[in-house]
């Protein structure tokens, strides 16, 4: 058996190479959508997928939904370069809700390091919170939100990302506003800010809404943003997941 040094040297090593490989990976221009649930259902799903099949015709890339988890094995995993998690809700308080499990957990471990990129939209983070992994490669679990959707301001504080590249600075849209817990934000790259004084709420600190970051030899986009319908018809939104997707897909030149 090896001695606890060597187990962590070689868990290290392990990673450091998934990281090396991820960095100079080709992937595959084909983006899966897994959007299933087993807590709250939100209606923004369907158009959500619309909007990125479309996004995925003007972009050059193709187009997979599915809600089936048994898609997650080594040998379907391999057609795709990206996976956008698409307000994949399980519940707080239900292990049994959760999907990966077992040799899915496995598949979508190896995905990612082997330098696949993972996008989550809005409840990407409301999800197997049973599986701290999960948790770390989203950046951060969802907390609490105010009710209803207000309209906020959002402000971007990195422009060069393709995410961002372009869009307005500041904008006032509608949408629910995700506070967050179990994150470590020092270890994110912060793309937008959520001002919680434009919805009237007493904490006046903005705090980060988008984020990236490079996880186990992935890349990782996530946006809290994307909870309602018209946020899938909205410009300035789309061509932030667009922008996030390429970015994920290492097609971001």
């Amino acid at each position: 058996m090896l001695s606890t040094p060597l187990r962590f040297f070689c868990a290290a090593a392990v990673l450091l190479l998934a990281g090396c490989a991820g960095a100079d990976a080709k992937l595959p221009l084909r983006v899966l959508v897994f959007s299933r649930t087993t807590g709250y259902r939100h209606a923004s799903i369907e158009p959500g997928i619309a909007a990125i099949k479309q996004l995925g015709a003007r972009d050059g890339y193709a187009v997979d939904a599915s809600e089936d988890p048994d898609v997650f094995t080594p040998d379907k995993l391999k057609a795709y370069g990206a996976i956008v998690f698409l307000s994949d809700t399980t519940k707080h308080d239900d292990r049994a809700s959760e999907w990966f499990i077992g040799a899915r957990r496995d598949a979508l471990m190896g995905f990612v390091h082997h330098g696949g990129g993972i996008v989550g939209i809005h409840a990407a983070s409301d999800s197997h919170y049973f599986w701290p992994w999960y948790g770390r490669l989203i950046g951060a679990y969802f907390d609490h939100h105010p009710k209803g959707t207000p309209t906020g301001t959002v402000r971007i504080v990195d422009a060069d990302n393709p995410a961002t590249r372009g869009l307005a600075r500041e904008v006032a849209r509608v949408d629910e506003w995700y506070h967050f817990k179990q994150w470590t934000p020092d270890k994110l790259h912060v793309l937008v800010e959520f001002e919680p004084w434009s919805i009237g709420e007493t904490d006046v600190k903005p705090y980060p809404i988008s984020w990236t970051h490079e996880f186990e030899g992935g890349r990782v986009f996530y946006t809290g943003m994307g909870h309602t319908n018209g946020s899938y018809s909205e410009p300035w939104f789309l061509a932030h997941i667009a922008g996030g997707i390429r970015w994920a897909l290492r097609d971001d030149k």
